[in-house]
């Protein structure tokens, strides 16, 4: 099981802030395409990975990363700031 954080516009499409996953999946694209598959506010949600960050147990990361070993995967929109 990985516990699954969505932040800012993510959360408001999706609906929550966070949720428990099992999945299959090998690395976190995989997982973004089951989440995809579920229902149609996943696949708005991620509808554009390039306007998404994504964190491993609180690193960033990219879209490739293994889930070998994950508890927690956080997404995000890219921050901004000065």
């Amino acid at each position: 099981m990985i516990d699954v954080l969505y932040f800012a516009w993510v959360r408001e499409r999706i609906g929550l802030p966070k949720e428990r996953v099992e999945s299959q999946a090998t690395t976190v694209r995989e997982l973004v395409e089951e989440l995809r598959a579920r229902e149609e506010r996943y696949e708005a949600a991620f509808a554009d990975l390039s306007a998404l960050r994504v964190a491993v147990d609180q690193e960033l990361a990219d879209f490739d990363a293994p889930l070998a070993g994950v508890r927690e995967l956080a997404f995000f929109p890219p921050m901004t700031g000065g």
